[in-house]
């Protein structure tokens, strides 16, 4: 790790002294100079001020996701936190509001789930016509471990009313003027779900301020607006929080084009090619010849030799049925193998080897099907927002002597 990584990301140890002792005022300011030389550690930049960047193909080959690699995306600014003053409050429809300290959440029971985290426009750069808005590639995804008290033992405590039906979140983020406070809802019986997590811990260390020190909130199997992040406020209501983060952002119409646009929930089925690199130990790496960002990155590979194609699959609350790949523009599909490591809301690892039979380029296509049998599409339905690319993947490999 670079020293101007290390300074970057020193607040981590910062987190963990304020942590251990419970007590601290913890700052964020990254430099310009900071954010610019980041990408040491696999982060690909595309915000300094709203400090947000995806991760780099090359850092998601492995089961759990590094947290130093973990894509960030921060809708607003990042706060800064006096941890003797912060407190998590529950309020709104329940008998007995509550007030927590971080002491009193880490004295709590925790659980452990093992969560593939998604923003909701991954890979909006691959729509088209193109849409405005930040441009993701395929790295605004991750699987890491997040432990911290359920959800459900809150609320217990706080007895949501008869009428109560969702529960919103509410963050420290500091918000620029004229813009709308970031707070999301989600249905109460999600809430009430045993995995569903105040997260205090991610990749069994503290939160680092930029994955939302000291509590956020984690929401399995959903798009990663869900789990808000700087945790401040667990709001229990009667409807569906009316903010524009639910009504306006985080949409999409249904299949019919009369239908209401619907706010996003879970992710969809969908699998993406991490890396393709020779089979023989000695063989030089294989390095696309555009960014990830492409719709179509390109490998050259000499004289024929095998290869080991790697990729990652997902499908929110539901599991990796198989993951299939096909070396002739979609004709005929074979069946990859999946890796060992499998959790409910985690993703697949799977890999393919391929011995190409002549010279000549080809496309590599991967394609997931999930246990309810959706299978990932060539390309999703376009939508004005870019949400929920999932569109079959698919690289060039040329094949010369």
């Amino acid at each position: 790790m670079s020293q101007t990584r290390r300074s970057f990301l020193a607040h981590g140890l910062g987190i963990s002294s304020v942590a251990a002792l419970g007590t601290g005022v913890f700052p964020f300011f990254a430099t310009a100079q900071e954010l610019q030389s980041a990408n040491d550690d696999g982060l690909i930049w595309h915000s300094k001020q709203y400090v947000t960047a995806e991760t780099a193909l090359s850092q998601l080959n492995t089961w759990i996701t590094p947290t130093a690699s973990f894509f960030i995306r921060n809708n607003l600014l990042m706060p800064s936190i006096d941890l003797d003053q912060w407190r998590l409050h529950v309020t709104g429809e329940v008998e007995h509001p509550l007030e927590l300290s971080f002491r009193e959440l880490q004295a709590l029971r925790y659980v452990d789930v093992t969560n593939t985290l998604e923003c909701a426009g991954n890979g909006r750069a691959f729509f088209e016509p193109k849409i405005d808005g930040l441009r993701w590639g395929r790295g605004a995804v991750g699987n890491a471990i997040f432990s911290g008290p359920p959800l459900h033992a809150l609320l217990e405590k706080a007895r949501p009313k008869a009428g109560a039906r969702h529960v919103a979140f509410k963050g420290m983020d500091v918000v620029p003027s004229d813009t709308n406070d970031f707070i999301r809802s989600i249905p109460l019986d999600k809430a009430l779900d045993l995995h569903t997590l105040v997260a205090l811990r991610m990749n069994r260390a503290p939160l680092t301020a930029e994955h939302g020190y000291p509590a956020r909130a984690l929401v399995p199997g959903w798009i990663g607006s869900c789990s808000i992040k700087w945790l401040t406020e667990i709001r229990v209501l009667k409807n569906e929080f009316d903010g524009f983060y639910m009504r306006s952002a985080y949409r999409v119409t249904g299949p019919q084009a009369s239908e209401d646009a619907k706010p996003i929930e879970s992710l969809h089925v969908k699998s993406i090619i991490t890396s393709v690199a020779p089979l023989r130990a000695r063989s030089r790496a294989f390095t696309p010849s555009q960014d990830q960002n492409s719709a179509l990155a390109e490998y050259t590979v000499s004289n024929r030799e095998p290869i080991r194609i790697q990729g990652a699959a997902w499908a929110g609350e539901n599991a990796i049925a198989k993951v299939e790949i096909s070396t002739d523009g979609s004709r005929f599909w074979r069946a990859a193998t999946l890796g060992n490591e499998r959790s409910p809301y985690a993703w697949r690892l799977w890999s393919f080897d391929w011995n190409p039979a002549r010279l000549g380029t080809f496309a590599l296509q991967a394609r997931a099907t999930d246990s309810r049998g959706h299978v990932q599409p060539v390309k999703p339905p376009w939508n004005p927002g870019g949400y929920m690319w999932n569109g079959i993947d698919e690289v060039r490999i040329r094949v010369e002597p």
